[in-house]
């Protein structure tokens, strides 16, 4: 018998009352054991929230985006400018301790930094042929 099917589980029944729908009365929504209580972060209690990655991934896919289109070099330097913003933010977070990607973030930086010569090369380049 399922803790939300047909009929209710009996009293000390393993598997009942995890707080689903169709949940007994005689347990208090504290002992509800679904992360949907929770506030804060999603997981289960106990756990420590997940990193903050987000930054320093950006950070290295605009690097590497803006040194593959150095070609279009307004498109590159913004994109550099970009991927040398979010990699040193991402970098910062993971000195932290909020991020654990540190070297991605560092790749972000210097492939933006490229990314940020190479439209400068081109701009010149253009100007002066």
């Amino acid at each position: 018998m399922a803790p939300d099917g047909p009929g209710q589980v009996p009293y000390g029944y393993p598997g009942g009352g995890y707080g689903y729908p169709g949940q007994p009365q005689g347990y208090p929504a504290q002992a509800q054991g679904y992360p949907g209580q929770h506030q804060g972060y999603y997981g289960w209690p106990g756990t420590q929230p997940l990193p903050a990655n987000g930054m320093g991934t950006a950070g290295l896919v605009l690097g590497i985006l803006s040194a593959i289109v150095f070609c279009l070099w307004p498109v590159a330097i913004v994109l550099g400018i970009l991927g040398v913003i979010f990699g040193s933010i991402g970098r910062g977070k993971a000195s932290k301790g909020m991020a654990t990607n540190a070297g991605q973030a560092l790749a972000g930086i210097i492939c933006g930094a490229a990314g940020i010569v190479l439209g400068v090369g081109m701009l010149v380049l253009l100007v002066v042929t």
